[in-house]
């Protein structure tokens, strides 16, 4: 007997041992208990993740000889020929290779005939999409009200493309990606049953190549025990798949933290040597810059042994790690322009390795640069100071030199001096901040920066009153949604910048009595306008033409020129 690939030798033949689509098995068992049986179903979801594999059970537990339920013997005569892909009643269509509307017209001939076998004639139509729109035009009618008989099964990987006709006539179920557990669970159970020699490293790989597709990753398996001589070990799993150890990445991270060329550059040579898929390892970085950053954001929320990044969260700084993670996915996207796909991959690390802030290691990167940065500002301060000092006794000696008259002024210029310059310090700090009244408030609206939702929110106040601690205005309640935060912050920000305050701006909902600055706006709009028409229609040519021809002047079709 010759070889069954593995994905087809343990492909589900029972709802029951179907892996990460109970939300569907659970809807479609249900349905099938009760009776409630819909005349057509849409299976939608990326390859490999069980489509036809679910319409087969379902055809199975229609047909069943021993009555419909969602526990199919699976020993009949009727199971066992559709396990065989030969049951006369379930017609399996590809639909990439049969999309004209002759095709379906053929099967819409054939939907009216009885079953031959069974209790219901099955028509398992894959890649819908590929249909032409002519050929779902034929089918639609058909599809909404086919023969009692007449079960229609529908598969795709990409439902957008299909009408929106053919979706309302389908009750539709998502097929989900598996997740790598689920896949690691599985082939642990297969490779037992099958006795093939393995370690959990080398699973976990092929689970990853799967990248949530159970018949990928299967396919994979067969590969890798071919690949092995008929056991499977981690290293030639990696060296097959073109994929290096997790542990390479954290040194590859590590490396550039400490902004080491020369290891970085060994590092790389290592793993050219074993011709890896350069996008994959770029996948793996960016994998990690997203544990690191969880494990900032949440400490021991990820618990993923396979990037130990603890030490990473504390030695990096949050806005690090996002750069990073840009430069990894950015590198991977670019890899096709690169004049290979190592120069690509080298330019990318070497990118980060130029681009990292100076303080890369501590226990708190972002507060140490803060606390940098006030030392220098504080010490900058500090050497000014001491300068000026320094500077102050030198220009004083030619005074002290100086004949006697001269002299005898000189303390008392200094007197003056240093009178007017100590009285002046209490006077700028008792200086009011100026308050605002309606017409200061409108300047001050106008002459801000205030751009887009935050000038439209401000040109609609109105001013009422001015305490210093706060500042009053009213909104009229229709406009109740110009408010939020954002625009409440940039208005404070204009009134910080234009006034050095810090005021509370406290918002009522209320009819605004007097001008804000967007009647203001549209008032000197309007007068404008009216200069402008009154311009137009004073202009000696356009006199004469409406003296001379009945012209007129058209409302709204001048603009005066600002």
């Amino acid at each position: 007997m010759s070889y069954q690939v593995l994905a087809r030798k343990w492909r589900p033949k029972r709802f029951a041992e179907l892996v990460g689509q109970e939300h569907v098995v659970r809807a479609l068992s249900h349905a099938l208990d009760s009776g409630r049986i819909h005349h057509a179903f849409l299976f939608t979801g990326t390859r490999g993740v069980g489509k036809t594999t679910i319409a087969r059970i379902f055809a199975k537990s229609l047909n069943c000889e021993r009555g419909t339920s969602a526990e199919p013997c699976g020993v009949c005569s009727i199971c066992s020929d559709i396990d065989a892909g030969r049951f006369f009643d379930l017609l399996e269509i590809d639909a990439a290779s049969n999309t004209g509307v002759d095709d379906v017209r053929d099967l819409i001939e054939n939907a009216q005939y009885m079953p031959a076998r069974g209790r219901y004639k099955v028509y398992l139509i894959d890649e819908v999409h590929m249909l032409s729109k002519p050929a779902f035009n034929a089918l639609l009618k058909t599809l909404e009200e086919p023969p009692d008989h007449a079960k229609f099964l529908l598969a795709t990987t990409d439902p957008q493309k299909l009408l929106v006709t053919v979706l309302s006539r389908c009750l539709q179920f998502n097929l989900k990606r598996l997740t790598i557990e689920q896949i690691v669970f599985q082939v642990d159970r297969i490779l037992a049953a099958e006795q093939v020699e393995h370690d959990s490293e080398s699973v976990l790989e092929i689970a990853r190549g799967g990248n949530g597709s159970l018949r990928d990753a299967l396919s994979l398996l067969d590969q890798a025990i071919a690949f092995g001589g008929g056991k499977l070990v981690a290293a030639e799993v990696r060296s097959m798949l073109g994929t290096i150890d997790r542990g390479a990445v954290i040194d590859f991270l590590d490396t550039i933290l400490r902004d080491d060329a020369a290891a970085l550059a060994t590092l790389i040579q290592q793993a050219a040597e074993f011709q890896p898929d350069y996008a994959t390892i770029l996948d793996a970085f960016a994998e990690a810059m997203h544990a690191v950053q969880v494990e900032q954001l949440i400490p021991n929320a990820a618990n993923d042994a396979a990037w130990p990044v603890a030490d990473f969260a504390k030695r990096m700084a949050p806005e690090t790690v996002q750069l990073f993670y840009q430069l990894a996915i950015s590198g991977r996207r670019d890899l096709a322009l690169a004049p290979s796909p190592r120069i690509g991959f080298e330019m990318t690390l070497m990118r980060m390795l130029a681009f990292q802030p100076a303080p890369a290691a501590g226990d708190a990167p972002a507060r140490n640069a803060i606390s940098q940065r006030a030392a220098s500002v504080a010490s900058a301060s500090a050497a000014t100071t001491a300068a000026v000092a320094d500077r102050q006794p030198t220009m004083s000696a030619p005074i002290a030199s100086a004949p006697a008259p001269e002299a005898a002024t000189t303390p008392r210029a200094a007197m003056t001096r240093s009178a007017v310059a100590t009285a002046a310090v209490p006077a700028l700090a008792e200086v009011p901040m100026p308050r605002f009244d309606a017409l200061r408030w409108l300047d001050f609206v106008d002459r801000s920066e205030l751009r887009g939702p935050a000038r439209e929110f401000a040109s609609n106040l109105g001013f009422i009153a001015d305490d210093g601690d706060s500042i009053r205005v009213s909104l009229p309640l229709s406009l109740d949604h110009l408010r939020n935060e954002f625009a409440l912050r940039k208005l404070q920000d204009a009134l910080l910048a234009a006034q050095g305050r810090t005021s509370r701006i406290v918002v009522e909902l209320a009819a605004v009595t007097g001008d804000t600055a967007a009647t203001r706006a549209a008032r000197g709009q309007s007068e404008r306008d009216t200069a402008a028409e009154a311009a137009i229609a004073a202009d000696p040519f356009v006199s004469r033409a409406i003296s001379e021809f009945g012209a007129r002047i058209l409302p709204d079709s001048t603009r005066p020129i600002d």
